[in-house]
């Protein structure tokens, strides 16, 4: 397994990395639908979308959420308004998650579940396209918010196999720590340094690092809620399109956090095109 997990991997990062930095943005624009399209394919198990008029009908709103949102963004204000949005909106998320008990909090329905998934993928494609295109550093700065997904993960992978032992939600997540936030929030808050250092219009050296760190939290967050929907559907992985990997889902659920929130941070803080 962890041989399929480090191969799958060595695979698809060059490919991720090309294609980020070289496709012109709508060409990336495209790619990335067809993975947010793959990703909602997955959602339909976690959403319990099982008879045919279900999953086209979701299927169908997906598709026409990305087409309407490729014209909506080129109007002014749209933006900001989408991605803070979005951004209260994990808030919320944040509140469910924590206080999540399987005895005392209900269990979605189809309907709910499947607005949750329009919530998740829609604004994670239009942040990154709208990131891409957002001036000659775009797909650069695209990178750099998957990176701080990677990052976390990586930190709070080794400080919680090392330190972990308080446990950070036992009912959603059992193996994620206390320990492990702390060694993402570390890995991040260093990591940050490179966009201080690359980019330093985006904002001053203290603002840039406040932004990483809560991007970094909102993307425990997000890989959690994924956790806590899967633990409802009864599924341990959302698909097996990536071999030691599990589905698109599991690999992009903190990135559908960071996104959003990354790009509705550079929009707060004014860094220019």
């Amino acid at each position: 397994m962890l041989l399929h997990r480090i191969l799958t991997a060595l695979v698809l990062l060059p490919l991720v990395i090309a294609g980020v930095l070289y496709l012109p943005t709508k060409g990336f624009a495209l790619i990335l639908a067809i993975v947010i399209f793959l990703a909602a394919s997955e959602w339909l198990r976690l959403a319990a979308l099982v008879t045919l008029k279900e999953r086209l009908l979701f299927l169908l709103v997906i598709v026409f959420s990305l087409l309407f949102f490729s014209y909506a963004l080129e109007e002014p204000g749209v933006d900001l308004a989408l991605f803070s949005l979005v951004s209260v909106g994990w808030l919320v998320v944040s509140g469910v998650v924590i206080q999540y008990h399987p005895e005392r909090s209900p269990v979605f329905g189809k309907l709910t579940k499947a607005l949750i998934g329009l919530f998740v993928l829609v604004p994670t494609w239009a942040a990154l396209v709208y990131l891409h295109g957002y001036g000659e550093q775009g797909p650069e700065l695209v990178l750099f918010a998957m990176s701080l997904s990677w990052v976390a993960d990586t930190g709070a992978y080794f400080a919680g196999r090392q330190w972990g032992r308080v446990k950070l939600a036992p009912h959603v997540s059992p193996k994620k720590t206390r320990e492990g936030v702390y060694g993402a929030l570390l890995a991040v808050g260093l990591w940050s340094g490179l966009l201080i250092w690359l980019r330093p219009e985006t904002g001053s050296a203290l603002q840039i690092l406040l932004l990483c760190l809560v991007v970094c939290l909102v993307s425990v967050i997000g890989d959690l809620f994924e956790s806590l929907l899967k633990r409802q559907a009864g599924i341990k992985d959302s698909g097996s399109l990536l071999p030691g990997h599990g589905g698109i889902l599991d690999r992009i659920d903190s990135l559908t956090a960071v996104a959003p929130l990354f790009m509705f941070g550079l929009l707060l803080l004014g860094g220019g095109k």
